[in-house]
């Protein structure tokens, strides 16, 4: 169960990511803060990042909800996050290219695109 949870956050973040209209490369960090999903719907997932630099991923995996904690850091358009599970530390930096106060976009280390959407 735990190796499932490991891997849903990692492909999670693979894509996660948001930007806005940059401006010389910077996004407005106050966007990011809240809660979001997948755009597609297809993963049971909640990523939370607050005001402090810290963030919280929630998977729901068969009737029971995991809960990641983890800190990130915008600079930029990178989107640092670092997370720990089951004793293990992750590490994913995204690209955002478009971060609006309802939709997030953005490319992980390996060129994966994906889409959140603010939950409100």
């Amino acid at each position: 169960m735990r190796a499932l949870v490991a891997a849903v956050v990692v492909l999670s973040f693979a894509g996660l990511t948001t930007a806005e209209d940059k401006k010389d490369g910077k996004l407005d960090a106050k966007l990011l803060i809240g809660k979001w999903s997948p755009a597609d719907e297809k993963a049971p997932v909640v990523v939370e990042f607050t005001d402090k630099g810290k963030m919280t991923l929630t998977i729901d995996i068969g009737g029971k909800s995991e809960k990641v904690e983890g800190t990130y850091k915008l600079d930029g358009d990178k989107l640092e996050m670092v997370m720990s599970f089951g004793g293990k530390e992750m590490k994913e930096t995204v690209t955002i290219s478009k971060l609006t106060a309802e939709e997030m976009v953005g490319k992980d280390s390996k060129g994966k695109e994906e889409k959140f959407k603010k939950i409100k």
